[in-house]
């Protein structure tokens, strides 16, 4: 798939165009600036450090090459001309050849507007393109907005990992959540 390729467009709850597209080397610094203000903002994501402009474009090489090799595909949701979220799907290998990863992260302002269930309905639709059966993803237990909208899109809770983050000083259990594509 091409980088910058729209996937789909809509009006966000709060009357906003928000262009979901695959992502595009002039992201980086938007990118590099929603990583680091979800760390600054203690969000509720497996980074705790932020990242520099360097380690940010390594990671967006390897991306736009996942994407270009079809091996995962990545979403960019884009809002007056600026990306403000992230989100994924990544084919896994071997005997979990069928499974497909989720991730999926959003910067402060543009949360509880309907992006992140767009998001994840476009990461579903590619899943079942895919001919995927199984998507997977982890959500901290804290994080009870992300998981009314993975619910909402029809993902289960299908385990938990106690204790599995230690932010600001306690224990945050990670579930696990689970959607059949059948």
């Amino acid at each position: 798939m091409k980088s910058g390729r729209v996937i789909r467009t809509f009006v966000a709850h709060d009357g906003r165009r928000v262009v979901l597209r695959t992502p595009k080397w002039e992201d980086l610094d938007d990118l590099a600036e929603m990583i680091n203000s979800l760390v600054e903002g203690k969000a509720d994501i497996i980074k705790n450090e932020k990242v520099s402009r360097e380690e940010e474009a390594n990671w967006l090489a390897k991306v736009l090459v996942s994407v270009e090799n079809e091996d995962a595909l990545y979403v960019v949701a884009e809002v007056d001309g600026k990306a403000v979220a992230n989100s994924e799907v990544s084919k896994k290998d071997g005997y979990h050849s069928h499974v497909g990863a989720i991730g999926i992260a959003i910067r402060n302002g543009f949360r509880d507007v309907g992006i992140g269930t767009e998001m994840m309905k476009a990461l579903i639709d590619q899943g079942r393109a895919w001919g995927l059966k199984v998507l997977t993803l982890s959500v901290f237990a804290s994080n009870k907005r992300a998981f009314h909208v993975y619910e909402k899109v029809g993902f289960v809770q299908t385990g938990v990992i106690p204790k599995s983050v230690f932010k600001e000083g306690k224990y945050v259990d990670e579930i696990l959540m689970t959607k059949l594509l059948e």
